[in-house]
């Protein structure tokens, strides 16, 4: 063979390994971005707080401490800090239209392709904006945070709540909340496509795309106990009425007032009858709302499990693990309408139609 056939295959050589080199270094996991390919596991954890049926029809349980789980209705892969979430402690799971699916978690938002895990870095802004695209989150219970965070597709905003028209009035007062007074609790897309951001302390922030507008009642902020309940849930139902964190009353906005004013003007009515329907005294305090297409009202509560209000009784579902009552933290709808309820400690129940019975794969 002649010198130069030779030194060109060695050249060949020579490129192709350099070059197998360059694209296995950029491929590379960096510290925000980890390969994420899971453990699979042989059961669900116990503190599953979460539940979020994504477009393919995956579950995915958001723990407490354990990381999150996806089941795909024959194995269970669990994702931790390994596998880069920011923190195992999950508060949150969304779905972009493209299939990618974020979590919340308390020490930062992640996002995943599907192979790879990577962390969004939050910018710290008061450019509040109002995109059909937009994703929102909160990460209940990370120190000092001062309100949501806005994803744009790009990047992840940091939002700051403005001050509230009782601020002054409740730091005079020494109120101590287990959470920071602006922390956000609650995310909720009224009918108008105004965003809610329910707070720890100072009620109810509404975002119509062009200015923010508080509310603030005690009764939905302050539990019987005169504990913080904080503003948990939000839903506008089929006739127009705001269901806020407890059954006692609905709310019945008026936009175009509020437009004049420098807070949210509203009327309050009737909420759920009372006599005897709730244990604990009249009012129910929920964490989840849901309304059916036939107008069922559907909601959990901490201890007592979930109701049914079909607009005249309610329907109470005790959610038990054997002989253990379950703390209920969230209430979950999926793609079939059959609903879930996450807790504290004894993983998730899955309602079959007479009774939540604890789901194990």
């Amino acid at each position: 063979m002649k010198i130069s056939s030779i030194l060109f295959i060695v050249s060949l050589i020579y490129f192709a390994a350099c070059s197998a080199q360059t694209t296995h270094s950029s491929i590379q996991p960096t510290a925000d971005q980890i390969d994420a390919a899971g453990d699979t596991v042989q059961k669900l954890g116990k503190h599953l707080w979460y539940i979020f049926q994504d477009s393919k029809g995956n579950y995915w349980f958001a723990s407490n401490g354990e990381g999150v789980y996806r089941y795909d209705g024959k194995y269970i892969l669990r994702y931790t800090k390994k596998e880069g979430l920011s923190s195992d402690s999950i508060r949150q799971i969304q779905e972009d239209r493209f299939g990618n699916i974020y979590f919340s978690t308390l020490q930062g938002i992640n996002k995943f392709d599907g192979s790879r895990i990577t962390s969004l870095h939050a910018i710290p802004s008061d450019d509040w904006k109002l995109e059909d695209d937009d994703m929102w989150f909160y990460m209940l219970g990370k120190t000092n945070e001062v309100g949501p965070y806005r994803y744009d597709g790009k990047h992840l905003y940091q939002l700051t709540l403005p001050k509230h028209y009782l601020h002054d009035e409740f730091m005079q007062r020494g109120i101590n909340p287990f959470f920071s007074p602006y922390e956000v609790y609650s995310i909720y897309k009224d009918k108008q496509g105004a965003m809610w951001f329910g707070t720890s302390v100072f009620g109810a922030c509404r975002f119509d795309g062009k200015s923010l507008k508080w509310m603030y009642e005690t009764d939905i902020t302050i539990a019987p106990n005169g504990g913080s309940f904080g503003i948990r849930s939000i839903l506008e139902d089929s006739k127009g009425r705001f269901w806020i964190c407890n059954t006692n009353q609905q709310f019945e906005f008026d936009f175009s007032q509020s437009e004049k004013s420098d807070r949210l003007i509203y009327k309050k009515t009737k909420g759920i009858p009372g006599d005897a329907t709730f244990e604990n005294g009249k009012t129910a305090f929920y964490t989840h709302m849901f309304e059916q297409p036939n107008g069922d009202l559907w909601f959990v509560s901490w201890v007592n499990g979930v109701y049914k209000f079909d607009g005249k009784t309610v329907q109470n579902f005790k959610v038990m693990d054997g002989n253990e009552t379950a703390s209920l933290v969230s209430l979950y709808q999926d793609h079939a309408g059959v609903f879930w309820a996450g807790s504290t400690d004894h993983g998730v129940f899955r309602f079959n139609g007479i009774a939540f019975e604890r789901f194990n794969p």
